[in-house]
């Protein structure tokens, strides 16, 4: 089985053309990578532009059926095609795929329902991921899935769960969250550190909110199914293992004597 990294690119930087083409180039020294986009901005934009509301809760959008075909078709389309060409003009053979396409994902509708179409991912197929990078390609994964209780209906997945849970599958060497920020800030200091056991508490404190709480979460989780190491940062981690925040996964218990 391959050496991976997992890299979870957030979507408000896809705005930004130079931070693109400065992400597509350091990735072509990871090695071989799974990258998994968000999209959040150009999805909220595309719903205004419809006469859609645009509402989030702790940090996950609420999808009504008409905001689901809109996330499909933006994440699956224009902005999963501009990072199939960024990369791909970086010199990596990347491919684009849904979540839908190959069965790569699986997802069960997440809560009571009160987000409406959104999903947390129940399977990957990581056999279809590793097929795509034993033949050299860089698989770019948009975050929809369909729902296991009804398959014709793409869920929204939140983009930094979906790549937990294919850092998870792949049993990912390292799981990375990159974005314009250098870690997690906690009273305006970058943490170098951070241990999974206090990410509720920061959270519950107000410390970590929006997108950076579903952050700490998914590292949380990925942590949790023993992906060996989680970073939050910038790009300066691509280049740096030391930079961005490290994610601790809690000490085994010591069993008595």
């Amino acid at each position: 089985m391959l050496t991976v990294r997992v890299v979870k690119i957030g979507g408000n930087e896809l705005d930004r053309p130079t931070w693109v083409a400065d992400c597509a180039r350091a990735l072509k020294g990871v090695g071989p990578v799974v990258v998994v986009h968000g999209g959040g901005q150009a999805v909220s934009t595309w719903s205004r532009r419809l006469g859609l509301p645009v509402e989030k809760r702790d940090g996950l959008r609420v999808t009504t059926p008409e905001i689901a075909e809109v996330v499909e078709m933006v994440l699956g389309g224009p902005i999963n095609r501009l990072l199939v060409t960024a990369l791909r003009d970086a010199g990596l053979d990347a491919i684009g795929i849904s979540g839908v396409d190959g069965g790569l994902l699986t997802a069960r509708p997440l809560g009571a329902g009160e987000l409406g179409d959104v999903g947390e991912v129940a399977s990957v197929r990581g056999s279809l991921l590793q097929s795509l990078l034993l033949a050299g390609l860089t698989p770019v994964i948009a975050p929809v899935a369909p729902s296991v209780t009804t398959p014709i209906r793409p869920l929204n997945v939140n983009a930094d769960q979906a790549a937990s849970a294919i850092a998870a599958a792949l049993d990912a060497q390292e799981l990375l969250f990159v974005s314009d920020v250098p870690g997690v800030t906690i009273d305006g200091v970058t943490q170098p550190t951070l241990a999974a056991a206090e990410i509720e508490s920061i959270i519950e404190a107000g410390v970590a909110t929006g997108g950076m709480a579903a952050k700490l979460r998914a590292a949380g989780l990925a942590l949790g199914a023993g992906v060996r190491a989680v970073r939050i940062g910038d790009l300066d981690m691509f280049e740096h293992a030391t930079a961005g925040t490290h994610l601790l996964a809690a000490p085994p218990a010591v069993q008595p004597a």
